[in-house]
């Protein structure tokens, strides 16, 4: 394996034993019971009916064409009673399977679905979102389906060597020896090309994710890519990804596909030894075999190369299939979940206290937020200015918990935060912010989101963010989908939605992050009213550029490298010349901005 194909994080180690990985598979697929109990009867009747067939070969040889002591009947009836019996119960086998696996694999879907929505947010910081939705989607579909056929065919060829084996050591024990002497050359094959497959595998899904997150990339960026001039680039990225992808997936097709010439090889070595054996037996004169048994001795060995065949080849699948459950697996078993407290709060009052808080990333040299002190109280309006990197979106974040504070600690009505039930904490939280994102279904489902949908109140919160006018030139109103990621609406719109939404929600703090930075001054004009409105007798913190959000706060708060350095409303702010206000004002002014427009973050 080259440098290029080795996964993120190193090598990858060798796989663990099988047995306890199949035990913990089989902990998410082993219910309803009772389709287990049916597929692992029907499966023993298919392999233990399978020395039957050369069976009745021996009869019809040795008595049914010379001696005529048999009906002529008895034999084709008997064959096709046979093959009935192991038709229904192979039917019987699969479709239970398909019960167990498919409902299983339901369940299995809901519980990663769920880690999705309730695992702690680091997540979505390791992974990306198409690398996510590969694993809940299909990883673990491909995966059940590739391991239970693989384990159904395990349990039926088993059965099925058992039983002929058993056949074969009653006609001929000496003989069937020699077929002992296959299986253990058979397993040394198939063990060290299993290892080798493991670690391809592991490697071909890492290439896997890394490719789609290409494709996510440049979705999501389309407009930035064509404007820049990237297309040429971002081939050449794509083109290299998927050529260490082809590479990863021949080699792993051909490690897969050598162990079914080499058992066919070590299966005809003996069979022809078998079969030279058997016939110098036949000219032993006592030792003789009739035609009948010869005959059905080497039917049963002929027989005996399918099942060796499939169980040669199931290596491949069972090692892509766990490796892609497992992954599913890891991320149910590894991600914790959030932790919240027991304190419930049905609407809390608003009073918020910061109280030496530090915000530290990993990759940050210095503090996002570092020692910060603020009280603010309930219905009290405050806007947060700074200039990029000041820690303004840092500082909300941590009221519904998104970002957690290194040191120092966070209140909501007295209460620390990590003490507040998460349900109850962002029940009182509305989070208006710059990047809007509206979830599939109507415009009332995405007004209603998490609540339920009252119509009329959907409709006076879609008025009051000034939305009545594009209502009305809905097709089918409210009722109306926004599409996906409802990208044929403008940013000024989805915007509006968003204020309907936090209008809907009614909680007693407010958070606007930018909420109307996508809005063209006549659309800021008309929906500054509803913002008013909606700030009215709430805790209101406003994260904002333009001046005119922030100019009639209460209190401004002005962040620069993550501390607070000045504190007061529009006037008293701009009365120190040498503040960071005025100089943050004066700053828009230079760039052309009336002052009431004037950016100031």
């Amino acid at each position: 394996m080259t440098e290029a194909e080795v996964p993120a994080g190193g090598p990858t180690a060798p796989p663990a034993p099988v047995g306890p990985r199949l035990v913990r598979i089989y902990r998410h697929f082993r219910s309803p019971g009772w389709a287990w109990v049916v597929a692992v009867i029907a499966t023993l009747v298919v392999s233990l009916t399978e020395p039957l067939i050369p069976a009745l070969l021996q009869p019809l040889l040795d008595r049914g064409f010379r001696q005529r002591d048999l009906p002529l009947w008895t034999v084709p009836v008997a064959l096709v009673l046979l093959f009935g019996v192991r038709g229904m119960a192979t039917f019987m086998a699969q479709v239970a399977l398909a019960k167990v696996t498919h409902e299983s694999l339901l369940r299995l879907r809901q519980a990663l679905f769920g880690k999705l929505l309730s695992g702690r947010l680091a997540l979505f910081q390791e992974q990306s979102a198409s690398s996510l939705a590969n694993t809940v989607v299909y990883e673990v579909q491909n995966g059940a389906l590739l391991l239970v056929g693989a384990l159904l065919t395990l349990a039926r060829d088993s059965l099925t060597l058992l039983a002929l084996l058993g056949y074969l050591l009653f006609l001929n024990w000496k003989l069937t020896l020699i077929v002992g002497c296959l299986f253990p050359a058979v397993a040394l094959v198939m063990r060290g090309l299993s290892r080798r497959l493991y670690g391809l595998t592991r490697s071909s899904q890492q290439a896997t994710d890394d490719l789609a997150y290409v494709v996510e990339e440049n979705v999501l960026a389309h407009r930035d890519i064509r404007l820049q001039g990237a297309q040429a680039d971002q081939a050449r990225r794509f083109t290299h990804l998927g050529e260490r992808l082809r590479r990863l997936s021949i080699k792993s097709t051909s490690a897969a596909s050598a162990m079914t010439p080499l058992t066919q090889l070590l299966t005809a070595v003996a069979l022809a030894a078998v079969i030279s054996i058997a016939l110098l037996q036949g000219d032993g004169g006592a030792q003789a075999a009739s035609v009948g048994s010869f005959v059905a001795f080497v039917t049963a060995m002929l027989m005996l190369v399918a099942p060796i065949k499939h169980l040669s080849e199931l290596s491949g699948p069972i090692t892509r299939g766990m490796a892609a459950i497992e992954r599913g697996l890891d991320l149910l078993d590894q991600v914790p979940e959030e932790l919240g407290g027991t304190y419930r709060c049905a609407r809390a009052r608003g009073f918020i206290r910061f109280d030496q808080v530090t915000v530290r990333f990993s990759d940050e040299v210095r503090p996002a937020l570092n020692g910060v002190c603020l009280d603010i109280a309930a219905g009290e309006t405050v806007a947060l200015v700074g200039s990029s990197g000041a820690g303004k979106t840092t500082l909300v974040n941590l009221l519904p918990r998104f970002v957690e504070a290194r040191s120092g600690r966070v209140c909501l009505d007295g209460h620390p935060l990590a003490d507040w039930h998460l349900n109850d904490l962002r029940a009182q939280l509305a989070y208006v912010s710059q990047h809007v994102v509206l979830l599939s279904g109507s415009v009332a489902d995405n007004v209603a989101l998490g609540q339920p949908c009252d119509r009329e109140r959907v409709l006076r919160c879609l008025e009051a963010a000034n939305l009545q006018q594009w209502m009305a030139e809905l097709p089918q109103g409210m009722d109306t989908p926004v599409g996906h990621n409802a990208m044929q609406l403008s940013g000024g719109q989805r915007q509006r939605l968003a204020i309907a939404r936090a209008l809907y929600k009614d909680a007693p703090v407010l958070i606007l992050d930018e909420a109307t930075s996508a809005l063209d001054g006549d659309s800021e004009r008309a929906v500054q009213e509803a913002l008013e409105r909606l700030m009215r007798g709430r805790t209101t913190l406003v994260v904002a550029h333009r001046l005119s959000t922030v100019q009639h706060a209460d209190r401004i708060v002005v962040l620069e490298a993550g501390r607070i350095v000045e504190i007061g409303d529009h006037g008293s702010l701009l009365a120190r010349p040498e503040g960071h206000y005025a100089r943050l004002y004066r700053s828009g002014l230079r760039e052309g901005s009336a002052p009431s427009e004037a950016p100031v973050a």
